[in-house]
């Protein structure tokens, strides 16, 4: 066998190749990628050409690219894109959120996609993995333009989906209004009850005890669980957030449950700092009742609030630090900075927010780093969840969910940390969680045959 390093560097090259000007994808790949010299060491069968299980596993099973026409309030047409990638089912059926933002491209929903397979194997919970959204924009839009853009997404999306097949969710631009219009569409055009084809569902009608908290709240336990390796707590620690969206917020209010005091808060015009701590009652109605923007916070708050505009949300020192955002939002700069100002743990909410260069200042400065496939995979563990809910027809307890989704963001830890031990590299998450993840994914696509 060619040598593991080599073989693998020759893999990244010719999957650059064949998929030109997709940025967030190759980042994705190459960091896998450098995870599994060792691996190919110990284990020459997933490094055989003849089977060419990497070169699959980097491939989708499936890009589904459709036009989005809708009518927006002034009688005028709109077309916009629509996205489904749907990448690995070895262990389950695809599995993974809808975005709908300007950025949404194939490459970016590539990347989420190819992450979302190893975060759905780290969960245990037998899924695979998918992505998928739109160039839509819903923030100025009116509910009515939602709803008529919503549902001519469905009337492409519903051929490709289904609760054994493909089961969507939300992400960025999807909250419960969207995913109430795309299932209303979807019963409309299919004429079932299919309560399990989507995640994120309200809870009189399908949905889950503490879905939307789940990104969050999954994100502040995997710091826990970081930092109690070191013998520390989150008890009395100062906290940086970024964004103000659902994952944000649910990371603030398991911060302050935890005894932690988070500061900040941001969207994509600039960031907050709350010097006694982030009123979340307020941010709350700001953003989810009137779908504000975090300037208004500072305004309404008092003194002890500061908006800056454009400015960044890392540049404030704190013990701990959640990207909670969007991708590459924390750089080599912002790494230095909260370095230098004493940051014990990051954990990462959003999807690959930090750049690869930022990861290992952290990493080679022993601070506690939580990727996102492992300290996020809490909103798709309670997705899963969810699916066993609407499959037996029940509706558990709020304590339940909550107590099941502390065991798997334990368990994630657990294997994380283990396999990173296991292969040479103790407390490098990264390495655990990528290495912990394809594991389980080769082993089944190796023992269902070449598909």
């Amino acid at each position: 066998m060619k040598d593991p390093k080599a073989r693998l560097e020759a893999l990244r090259a010719d999957i650059e190749r064949r998929n030109p000007a997709q940025p967030e994808f190759h980042q994705a790949v190459r960091e896998v990628l450098e995870s599994l010299a060792p691996v190919f060491a110990a284990r020459p069968d997933y490094a055989d050409p003849a089977v060419a299980l990497v070169e699959r596993l980097t491939e989708p099973e499936r890009q589904i690219l459709f036009r989005v026409p809708w009518t927006d309030d002034r009688g005028r047409v709109q077309v916009n894109r629509g996205y489904r990638v749907e990448f690995n089912s070895a262990l389950g059926p695809y599995k993974g959120g809808l975005r709908f933002h300007p950025s949404v491209d194939i490459g970016v929903v590539k990347f989420l996609g190819f992450e979302q397979v190893f975060k759905n194997a780290l969960t245990g919970l037998g899924i695979g993995g998918g992505k998928g959204g739109s160039d839509f924009d819903p923030h100025g839009k009116s509910d009515a333009e939602v709803m008529r853009f919503c549902q001519s997404f469905m009337t492409e999306l519903y051929r490709h989906i289904g609760e054994h097949t493909d089961v969507p969710a939300g992400d960025i631009g999807v909250g419960g209004r969207e995913i109430g219009f795309l299932f209303g569409q979807y019963r409309r055009v299919t004429n079932r009850w299919e309560a399990g084809v989507l995640t994120g569902k309200g809870q009189g009608w399908g949905g889950s005890a503490i879905r939307p908290e789940a990104t969050g709240y999954g994100s502040v336990l995997f710091a826990a669980e970081m930092l109690k390796v070191g013998g520390r707590s989150l008890d009395g620690l100062s906290a940086v957030v970024s964004g103000s969206g659902n994952v944000a917020l649910y990371t603030i209010e398991k911060l302050q449950q935890l005894g932690a005091n988070p500061l900040t808060c941001s969207d994509s015009q600039g960031y907050v700092v709350d010097e006694k701590g982030i009123d979340l009652a307020l941010l709350r109605q700001i953003k989810e009742v009137e779908r504000g923007r975090v300037s208004e916070y500072a305004q309404r708050r008092g003194p002890s609030a500061r908006y800056v505009p454009g400015g960044r949300v890392w540049d404030v020192p704190a013990d701990a630090a959640f990207p909670s955002a969007t991708q590459n939002e924390l750089e080599e700069r912002d790494a230095r900075t909260l370095i230098a100002n004493g940051v014990k743990a990051v954990s990462e909410g959003a999807n690959m927010p930090t750049t690869p260069e930022a990861v290992h200042l952290f990493q080679s400065a022993g601070v506690a780093f939580g990727p996102g496939k492992a300290a996020n995979a809490g909103g798709v563990a309670v997705s899963a969840l969810e699916m066993s809910q609407n499959a037996a027809r029940a509706t558990w307890s709020a304590e339940r969910v909550e107590d099941e989704l502390a065991g798997i963001m334990r368990s994630i830890h657990a294997v994380a940390y283990e396999t990173a031990e296991r292969y040479g590299a103790p407390g490098d998450y990264v390495t655990g969680a990528n290495i912990a993840g394809f594991e389980r994914v080769a082993d089944a696509m190796l023992a269902q045959g070449v598909i």
